[in-house]
């Protein structure tokens, strides 16, 4: 079985909207080897629509080092009911149409590494609230920006407590996070 690990660049206040804030910060070698050692233990990239054309865009010309090769030959899901597969033509990439949950839910089930989603902010909010998401891997800066997409959506069905798995300070103030999904409580006891 798969794991879905999610990766985001996010503020303080929870933004992941347009990173380009994060340039600003010197993330250091701790910053690249979370990055790259993330990238190399996928099986494939899942990404929203807006991120996959953005990539698309960016990384076929930024293709000479190790990292950029990976991510340019790493096979590609991107959920869209827009995209034409005409349109999807950076690599090896599928277009996840129809159901989103329950299309990744039986791409989840299949045996394999990670599937790596990125950006994405509607997909990443649909895997939350479905509860498909093994791993959160946060880059978090320290910058509160005050507006913008937020990683976690603002409506859930019920509170999801994580469990902080490794916290490495880096350059600047930003810390590299990981998460799982707690386990659920045990119910209590009513009364005797």
């Amino acid at each position: 079985m798969a794991r879905i690990v999610l990766t985001e660049f996010i503020s303080l206040d929870g933004v992941m909207e347009e990173p380009r804030w994060t340039f600003q910060f010197e993330r250091g070698p701790e910053g690249a080897k979370f990055k790259f050692d993330e990238l190399f233990a996928a099986d494939a990239m899942l990404l929203g629509r807006v991120t996959y054309q953005a990539f698309a865009e960016a990384w076929p010309s930024m293709g000479t080092d190790d990292f950029g090769k990976r991510m340019n030959s790493i096979p590609k899901y991107v959920v869209s009911s827009t995209l034409t597969d005409a349109e999807a033509t950076w690599g090896d990439t599928t277009v996840i149409r129809g159901d989103a949950a329950a299309e990744i839910a039986k791409l989840k089930a299949k045996p394999g590494r990670d599937l790596l989603v990125g950006g994405s902010c509607q997909l990443a909010h649909t895997l939350i609230q479905h509860g498909l998401v093994d791993e959160y891997r946060l880059m978090l800066f320290p910058i509160v920006l005050g507006a913008g997409k937020r990683l976690f959506p603002d409506e859930m069905s019920e509170p999801a407590t994580l469990a902080l798995t490794d916290a490495t300070p880096d350059r600047d103030g930003v810390m590299l996070l990981r998460y799982h999904p707690a386990p659920a409580a045990p119910a209590e006891a009513g009364p005797a």
